[in-house]
């Protein structure tokens, strides 16, 4: 619907401020994110003899701006997104200059699938089954290190509760 300046100066103040609510919702988080995030909370996550420093993007909002306008990351980091329930997660690369693999990762940290991502594409990476957790590193890290699906990755977020 394409409301004209006419039209939106008849609307009254309940039906302005849902429109404005509407807006909002569906646009709030790219106008909210100015930058990258650089300052979550992090986890030491182990690949085989392999440390890995983790930011941890647990909110929807933190999951959702992800690795977004960053360009560049040290080797040895990456971001583990965490859901709150197993389900099929599907990642892209919107906003990302940064080249990342995606390692969509079940309960017990088993690699389900990993997933070369290009930077700034809109194509969709999907886990190969349900997982809550996908950790995005650098391209290439984990061929480098041959760390393919079926390895295990180690960490307290792993660990049975």
């Amino acid at each position: 619907m394409k409301l004209s300046t006419p039209a939106l100066s008849r609307l009254r103040l309940p039906q302005t401020l849902a429109l404005l609510a509407l807006c909002v919702n569906l646009c709030g988080n790219t106008w909210a994110q100015d930058g990258p995030q650089l300052n979550l909370q992090r986890v030491e996550l182990t690949a085989g003899m392999y440390r890995i420093q983790a930011q941890v993007a647990a909110t929807p909002q933190q999951r959702s701006t992800g690795l977004m306008m960053r360009r560049q990351m040290p080797q040895h980091e990456g971001m583990l997104f965490i859901f709150e329930q197993p389900a099929t997660q599907c990642f892209w690369m919107k906003n990302t200059p940064l080249p990342l693999t995606a390692a969509f990762v079940a309960d017990d940290g088993t690699i389900v699938n990993l997933a070369d991502m290009q930077p700034l594409s809109e194509a969709s990476h999907c886990s190969a089954r349900p997982v809550r957790y996908v950790l995005e590193m650098n391209q290439g890290w984990f061929a480098k290190r041959g760390i393919k699906a079926g390895a295990r990755l180690g960490g307290a977020v792993f660990q049975k509760k």
